[in-house]
């Protein structure tokens, strides 16, 4: 599992049949920042996932990737190695807050 920031969507019209409905997301992760444990920073990266929550830009989100996104109810019979399996509230790193979706 990762840590990543919703930073868009993906609109696909065409795509096989197990795939409609189901939203998509672009999400860049984050990690710890390496110069001190104060921050979490991007990594540069983007992935494409299933979003099986709601999850809207901008929100921190926690992600599955590989063969575990296809162990929940939703995506088990999805052709998917991505999916956004929780909405993060906070982040804490050695007692410190590095991440609170309400700000501070």
């Amino acid at each position: 599992m990762f840590l990543a920031r919703v930073t868009g969507s993906v609109v696909a019209t065409q795509k096989v049949a197990s795939m409609t409905g189901h939203k998509l997301l672009m999400v860049e992760p984050y990690r710890v920042d390496e110069k001190g444990s104060g921050k979490l920073v991007p990594t540069g990266r983007s992935f494409v996932v299933v979003d099986s929550l709601g999850a809207g830009v901008d929100e921190m989100v926690l992600v599955c990737q590989g063969s575990s996104a296809r162990l929940t109810p939703e995506t088990e019979k999805l052709p998917i190695d991505a999916v956004v399996i929780g909405l993060v509230d906070t982040v804490d790193v050695a007692g410190k807050v590095v991440f609170s979706a309400r700000g501070g």
